[in-house]
């Protein structure tokens, strides 16, 4: 009788279990904003100073120049959407850049003087550019729409809001777009918002962290919150209502914010300010931003 020998099968990463992929000290203290296009690049602010874009491509271990933003400039978010366009926010000048697809070369879409400094974006379905706006000496903030107006010009404004907000920082979207999830850095809250044009409208506290604990956040498509823990070195994940599920460890103690991609959505890049390098780890649910990106949600 003869016996086929079968290859052995790949041992698949085990859930929640973070790993480190790039060297320490690529990035500036200063990196954030991470986010996956639909080719699996990965693109993260200031690589090696600020001011500038890193990309990694998949399976490499460490991390090329994508651009640079004008002179005084620095990123401190990017998303990109459904067509391949990259937005960045640049908390310096008060700037939101877009870089069209096939191209590094970054053009100012939006300026507002009237900001404090854009934090973090988040994208909706209808092209629609949620901008966190905090005021860290004051700890306060608040919320920016920005749209496209008749002219064809991107227009924003500041939303109004049935509280005052403590220092706005990490900022998404539920998946089907109806609620803005804000995380506030001073009082380490996590609220949501219902969304009514250019009004936030009932606000409700799911989430209280110790203060000053929490940065970025992001949403997976079962409606989950992913929640950077800075200080903690953890992630923690959410139900929408904002009970917890589980806390995952990290390689460091300082993630600043998170992104979801891999080939079904399901990896979650960490940047990582203690170190200045980039983590992953594996997860159950595919990202919201990469289900809207292949327009599948």
């Amino acid at each position: 009788m003869l016996l086929l020998a079968t290859a052995p099968a790949l041992a698949m990463p085990k859930l929640f279990e973070s790993a480190q992929l790039t060297p320490s000290g690529e990035y500036t203290f200063g990196i954030e904003g991470p986010a996956v296009d639909r080719d699996g690049n990965l693109y993260v602010v200031n690589l090696g100073k600020p001011g500038t874009i890193g990309r990694l491509v998949p399976d490499a271990t460490s991390s090329e120049r994508f651009t640079d933003l004008p002179d005084g400039s620095i990123g401190n978010a990017i998303r990109i959407d459904a067509a391949g366009t990259m937005f960045i926010a640049d908390y310096k000048k008060h700037n939101i850049f877009a870089v069209a697809p096939g191209t590094t070369a970054p053009q100012i879409i939006f300026h507002a003087d009237e900001m404090s400094q854009p934090n973090d974006i988040t994208l909706a379905r209808d092209g629609a550019i949620y901008a966190s706006d905090p005021a860290f000496k004051a700890r306060s903030g608040r919320i920016w729409r920005i749209t496209k107006g008749p002219d064809g010009t991107m227009q924003g404004v500041a939303m109004t809001a049935p509280r005052a907000m403590g220092t706005t920082n990490g900022i998404d979207l539920s998946p089907d777009g109806r609620t803005l999830y804000v995380g506030e850095s001073n009082s380490g809250e996590v609220w949501s918002y219902a969304i009514e044009g250019d009004a936030l409208t009932r606000a409700k506290l799911i989430a209280r962290f110790e203060p000053n604990t929490i940065d970025g956040l992001r949403t997976d498509i079962s409606g989950r919150l992913l929640v950077a823990r800075i200080l903690k070195g953890t992630i923690a994940v959410l139900a929408p209502d904002g009970r917890a599920i589980r806390e995952v460890s990290l390689k460091a103690k300082e993630p600043t914010n998170l992104a979801f991609g891999g080939s079904d959505g399901k990896t979650v890049y960490v940047t990582q300010r203690q170190g200045g390098f980039i983590e992953s780890f594996r997860t159950d649910v595919e990202g919201r931003e990469h289900c809207l990106q292949r327009r599948a949600c």
